[in-house]
């Protein structure tokens, strides 16, 4: 049995991600603030890695703030690389964004200072790039309205169920270091703005959704197609409607 340690273990991939590591046999190390680790302190990370044979890094900031997130990802990339280091963790994971290594604006240029820390160390890592996940949409209702309106990021993007994305970063996990592997994205090609509406009738939310271009390169980006995964990507199954139905279908109690 490994034990896999997981930074980020509380967010929308990190939960399913303990769930995936759980049933193919191995043992999650979960690791968040809400579970008193932060990640953006390098002390005590160390004694958490001890006996860990990977960490797969699916830490997030809610800023969308530039300098936030390039400090954020920075420090903890560089704060996870150099515990594993000293615990002697031999696999290195990290969860990034097809598009963002383009960008030099937002929460997309913290991924892409990720990922250039993350090849830059040495032959101990694995990089998965994934679309946006279906939660997305869910995450923009939640920023509440402007003025009666949802504002949804003008873009188009082939999104993701978080726990298709999980299921692959466990698999990865359970092997050797692979380098940057093949492109992680949904079934279908989408338009935000449609997934919020979407959202917002299946939940009986109210107000009316505003498209709007990001400003920056990370704007640029989200138009342009670079969001969309190339011919040789993996694709999931679960479309958002799917996802949808799934998650507002009543729980088992």
């Amino acid at each position: 049995m490994r034990r896999i340690a997981i930074a980020g273990a509380t967010g929308a991939v990190g939960r399913h991600l303990v769930d995936a590591v759980r049933e193919a046999g191995d043992e999650p190390v979960p690791m968040s603030r809400a579970l008193g680790v932060d990640l953006t302190r390098r002390e005590g990370l160390a004694e958490r890695l001890e006996g860990c044979d990977a960490v797969v890094d699916v830490s997030s900031t809610q800023s969308l703030s530039t300098k936030v997130a390039i400090e954020y990802f920075t420090t903890v990339t560089e704060n996870l690389l150099a515990a594993g280091r000293e615990a002697g963790v031999a696999h290195h994971i990290a969860l990034s964004i097809v598009g963002a290594a383009d960008s030099d604006s937002g929460y997309y240029a913290g991924k892409a200072a990720q990922e250039r820390l993350v090849m830059a160390h040495d032959e101990r890592w694995t990089l998965l790039r994934a679309t946006q996940f279906h939660e997305f949409a869910a995450q923009v209702v939640a920023r509440g309205r402007t003025l009666g309106l949802y504002l949804a990021p003008r873009m188009h993007c082939r999104p993701v169920a978080a726990s298709e994305v999980a299921t692959a970063l466990a698999g990865l996990a359970a092997g050797g270091p692979r380098g940057l592997v093949p492109d992680l994205g949904g079934p279908r090609v989408e338009r935000m703005a449609d997934l919020v509406r979407r959202y917002l009738r299946a939940t009986g939310g109210r107000g009316g959704v505003l498209e709007v271009r990001l400003p920056g390169s990370m704007g640029r980006i989200l138009v342009d197609g670079r969001l969309i995964p190339g011919p040789d990507a993996t694709l999931g199954r679960v479309t958002f409607d799917e996802w949808l139905a799934t998650t507002l279908a009543p729980q088992p109690t």
